[in-house]
This record gives C-alpha cells, structure tokens and sequence, in this order.
C-alpha cells in the first residue's frame, strides 16, 4: 500500500467542504491508498492559503517522512511561485516522492524538475479525487503514471467541463471528438508544461526548464471565459519569445473547458504562427482542467506521431 500525504502547496484544504474531504480520502482508499493530512494543511488565510513557513515546513516534512511515497497538493489555486525559493531542491534529491497536482502546481512541478532533474506529476489534486462520477479514467492514469508504466494517452468517449462539486448528482457529461492535429509530424522529448499562464511565471528565473528537445504539454481554463483564445494566444507568444523555443519538438495542447467558448477554427487562428510551422501539433488532448484529467510526467519521456491511430504515447 501507497501512503499520500496531501499537503497545502496553493489553496488549503479549509476550501473544501467536509463531505469532499470524505468522498476523497474514501475514493482513494478504495483503490488501496492510505492517506494523512500534513499538520497545517488545513489552516486558512485571507488567500484561502496559509503562509508561506508552514507551507514549506508541511512540504519538507512529508519529504523526510520515509513512511510517504506521494505528496498530493489539496488543489491548485495562485501562489504556488511564493514557495519557489524556498525549497530544498538538495532535499529533494536524496528523497525523491511522487508529487503530483495541476494548475498553479504546474509551477513547483516544472521548477523541482529543473533544479533536481527529478520527474514530478501534472495530475489531479486530492480534490480531484471526491468526484462521484467520471473518474475512472483519472484513475487509470494517475496508476499508470505514478506506477512509472507506459501508457497511450487516449481520448474518453465523453468529458465534462461543469463545477461539479456545487452538484454531484447533476453532472453533464459531452460527447468528445478526440485529440485534433493541427500539424502532422513526428517528434520524441522530454514533457513540460502544464497550465500556460502558471508556467509562464517561471520565464526569466532559474526555476524555468530548458526548452531543448522538450515536448510542451500545456493548457489553461476557463477564468477569463470567452476571452480565453485571446488570453491564450498572449502567454502561447511569451512562451515562443523564450530562448531555445526553436529546439521544442512537439506540442500538445489539452482540451478546454466549454466555457471558453473555443472552436478549430478559433485554435487555427492563435497557432497560425511562423515559429509553430514545423513543429507536431496536437490539440484537445486528455488533460487540463475537464474530467477526465490524466497524469502526466513532467520530466518524462513523449513520442508524438500523428499518423497513427494512437497518436500520444508516454514512456514509464
């Protein structure tokens, strides 16, 4: 049996209802997880966070515990970058754990692979895991990812994009169309990325990841709602504007949120760029902030070919 330890790294567990706190914990007992709840991780401020030392002091003690092998972040939220330099990266090193979150966590994920070379996890948070349906496939991809197994990243027959912790039993579920290439081709990298806006925060510090032979795995959601293509397009050029972007291999772009109101013809037009025109592109792939949300190594190896049936494959 796997121990979790969930830990405050953004936004507190005091977010989250008590029946959520219950479904999750259950949920992830049932599939053989035994799981504890670092000691501040339910304190709360004015940021639905708490502070920054009992952050790091949660985060260093769950790598010293020899009894964790997953450091699971409550959710994501926006002041993962406070923690940044604070970090033991060394610490890091000599206890690697699985650590795994989406969204704002893009940013700790993307930093403790670019200053320990250890592979960390673009993946659900233990919120994620208090959803009464359609979770089984976020199931099988946090398995199969955190259980270092090779895996096709393949399309659900149907996604949902709802707040479905204001209302478990009405979820919507969409017909999904699958993952759109945009540019043929074919290419092999190591995965970063995650939520673009967040990992965007790293430009310029030395918590950014080489660009080099890099597969970009990126998405965003829904906040700024039907603005997102413009939002999108703006964080896309910053990304392009960095050194080595040149060297990127591949891109995968994970599917949007209904919200955002995005068509093919909206993604056309943000990914007609000259710097995009020879590499592999593919969008509406399985992760991001829809359900279901697959785990992804960062720091892990992808090999892209759009030709083939499959066209997504991620090495364990």
């Amino acid at each position: 049996m796997k121990n979790i330890m969930v830990c405050t790294l953004s936004r507190s567990l005091g977010m989250i209802c008590e029946d959520n706190i219950k479904l999750a914990k259950t949920n992830l007992e049932q599939m053989g997880y035994n799981v504890e709840f670092s000691k501040n991780s339910n304190c709360t401020d004015s940021f639905i966070s708490t502070s920054i030392k009992k952050r790091i002091i949660d985060f260093h003690d769950a790598l010293m515990n020899e009894n964790v092998d997953i450091i699971l972040s409550v959710l994501g939220g926006y002041n993962c970058n406070q923690l940044l330099n604070y970090i033991d990266y060394d610490l890091i090193k000599k206890n690697p754990k699985i650590i795994c979150g989406y969204s704002d966590i893009t940013v700790i994920l993307n930093a403790i692979y670019a200053k320990s070379g250890i592979i960390t996890y673009l993946g659900p948070t233990f919120h994620s895991f208090a959803m009464k349906k359609g979770l089984e496939q976020t199931n099988y991809y946090f398995e199969k990812a955190i259980n270092h197994k090779s895996y096709y990243l393949k399309d659900p027959d149907f996604y949902s994009s709802d707040k479905w912790y204001d209302d478990q039993e009405n979820r919507k579920f969409i017909k999904n169309k699958g993952c759109i290439v945009i540019n043929e081709g074919k290419a092999e990298g190591t995965i970063i990325g995650g939520n673009l806006c967040s990992f965007n925060l790293l430009q310029g510090t030395s918590f950014m990841p080489s660009l080099r032979n890099k597969i970009l795995f990126i998405e965003d959601d829904a906040l700024v709602g039907k603005e997102f293509p413009y939002e999108f397009d703006r964080n896309l050029v910053s990304l392009i504007q960095q050194k080595d972007f040149d060297k990127v291999s591949g891109i995968v772009i994970g599917r949007t949120q209904t919200q955002t109101g995005m068509t093919l013809t909206k993604w056309k037009k943000v990914l007609n760029k000259k710097e995009l025109k020879n590499i592999p592109i593919i969008i509406n792939a399985n992760f991001g902030h829809t359900t279901p949300n697959a785990t992804i190594p960062i720091g892990g190896n992808c090999i892209i070919n759009t030709y083939n049936e499959n066209k997504i494959f991620i090495q364990g």
